[in-house]
């Protein structure tokens, strides 16, 4: 797989470093995993987001197992422990009532400001263009990751609109593996990052409330609705296809003889 996809070539991004600084703890509370790239230059960077119960670690070795060229791999633990479990069990933020009860309507704020604080960090003092960070979420983390590409977009609209010299930039694009979005958009402008929206059909996990690709199509300008039967994560690669297929548009790389291939280096899946 990914013989066909080759990546966007880019002219700008060689002013920055090759290799970049690793994200430091000082500026990210809670734990998280930072591989740079395989082949020396880190030029992207996926940052993954688990789903509610889990931890960074397994996604961590997911995301370097994809072997992405010129991608680094950023993976986040959630900040907030499940209350009254005996056991590394996290969520991204409040999600269950007192008597543990899942929430019907529950209010990822804190999540969101926590992610945009860590985007923050990445491309102010990492190094790292915005459109370079690409983020991948399951479940609960997917919908965090979707609605903090909104929040970084609409960061971004506003301070164009404050300063006409701000250059915006989006985010470089965003899967998340059945997380819909936990509020509806309500933009001047619809966000640029694609987002591919993985998902199973009722009653089979995850799959996604009825109206949920309304709000994605409401909030972003190009929504890539992949509908699989199955279980779980993507597990095969007639399941990742369109993920990687859309990642060898987005993904950039620096001027090098001849063009790199998506899977360059095998990958496990």
């Amino acid at each position: 797989m990914g013989s066909e996809f080759h990546l966007q070539a880019t002219l700008d991004d060689n002013a920055l470093p090759r290799i970049k600084p690793p994200p430091q703890s000082a500026a990210i509370s809670a734990p998280f995993s930072y591989s740079p790239s395989d082949d020396g230059t880190d030029e992207n960077l996926l940052v993954l987001l688990h789903g509610l119960g889990d931890t960074h670690i397994p996604f961590s070795k997911l995301g370097c197992s994809l072997k992405l060229p010129q991608t680094a791999v950023l993976a986040l633990r959630a900040p907030e422990l499940i209350p009254y479990l005996y056991e590394d069990a996290f969520q991204w933020y409040p999600s269950f009532d007192a008597l543990g009860d899942i929430l019907a309507h529950p209010d990822p704020t804190t999540a969101i400001d926590y992610i945009t604080n860590v985007l923050h960090h990445l491309v102010n003092d990492c190094g790292w263009h915005a459109p370079r960070i690409h983020l991948f979420g399951f479940a609960q983390g997917g919908s965090v990751a979707a609605e903090s590409a909104l929040k970084w977009w609409r960061r971004n609209l506003q301070q164009q609109q404050n300063s006409d010299n701000t250059l915006v930039q989006p985010l470089g694009s965003v899967v998340t593996i059945g997380g819909p979005l936990l509020s509806y958009p309500t933009l001047s402008a619809a966000c640029p990052t694609p987002i591919l929206v993985f998902h199973r059909p009722p009653p089979t996990e995850p799959f996604l409330p009825g109206d949920t690709l309304a709000a994605f199509r409401k909030g972003f300008s190009r929504v890539v609705d992949t509908k699989k039967s199955g279980v779980g994560m993507p597990r095969s690669k007639d399941e990742w296809y369109p993920i990687m297929e859309l990642w060898s548009e987005r993904l950039g790389r620096r001027q090098v003889d001849g063009l790199y291939e998506v899977m360059t280096g095998g990958s496990s899946i």
